[in-house]
């Protein structure tokens, strides 16, 4: 893939996100813990008739998710490894979940808690085992692709399936076990606080009933988890060159844009 086109779908994944703020930063549980295109609150998306500037695109293609989500959001965009199916980005290192529809538009993003330990693989047999049984170091959120499409997990609650064989899913936050302090830790700013659940992926639950629930109500999607022990390209196939075209591109801005 020649380097032009490998910018042209980073810029277009900036430019899908338009409605994430420019400094990366969001508002958190206590005020504004998500941002949902179309409601208030969200910054409104460009006109379709009015394409957003070159300045206008890198500035949010540069703020809006870490630079290991970008390479990420770029290959999909590029490659169609979608297939035309809503997708999701879970940024481990960020703690923060990002909705893609079909056509690569930003849906909305969140922060979220997720697996105790660190790492990029399920425990052998974690699927399977009694919550109670899980030791922590096996609390992990495994990295990879996986089809996903919305069920029913333990007492028929609604949730998306992200690899039923592990017991991955990705669900509201519940205030269940109120010593670990769930609601509370989504609310903190640092990404540590947000490392508590078995290895699921917890959402607000206004976040999961206005983007989760209706993007998936009648379609399975793709759920992409980044790593945080090895690089994006040892987990998807994102080619040696598109990857080092990808850093080499948001590397640098060869024009100002204004912070």
């Amino acid at each position: 893939m020649s380097r032009g086109r490998v910018l042209a779908a980073i810029l277009a994944a900036g430019l899908c996100a338009g409605m994430c703020g420019a400094d990366g930063v969001h508002a958190q549980e206590t005020s504004q813990p998500h941002r949902i295109a179309g409601l208030a609150g969200a910054p409104p998306a460009p006109a379709a008739a009015r394409p957003a500037s070159r300045a206008e695109t890198v500035k949010v293609a540069m703020g809006c998710a870490s630079l290991e989500a970008r390479e990420v959001i770029a290959w999909v965009i590029a490659t169609g490894d979608n297939r035309g199916m809503p997708f999701v980005i879970v940024d481990k290192k960020q703690t923060k979940v990002l909705v893609f529809d079909g056509a690569g538009r930003l849906v909305g993003d969140t922060s979220a808690l997720i697996g105790l330990a660190r790492g990029d693989d399920s425990a052998p047999g974690v699927g399977i085992k009694n919550l109670s049984d899980i030791r922590p170091k096996e609390r992990t959120t495994p990295a990879g692709r996986f089809v996903a499409s919305l069920g029913q997990g333990v007492g028929k609650q609604d949730i998306l399936w992200v690899d039923y064989a592990s017991a991955l899913a990705l669900h509201r936050v519940l205030p269940a076990n109120s010593h670990e302090h769930r609601l509370e830790r989504l609310a903190s700013t640092s990404p540590l606080d947000h490392r508590i659940t078995f290895g699921c992926i917890n959402v607000p639950a206004a976040f999961y009933d206005a983007v989760i629930d209706p993007t998936f109500a009648a379609t399975s999607g793709i759920v992409y988890i980044l790593p945080e022990t090895r690089a994006n390209s040892a987990v998807f196939a994102i080619g040696a060159s598109l990857a080092d075209s990808a850093s080499a591109a948001t590397g640098s801005v060869p024009f100002s844009v204004d912070n």
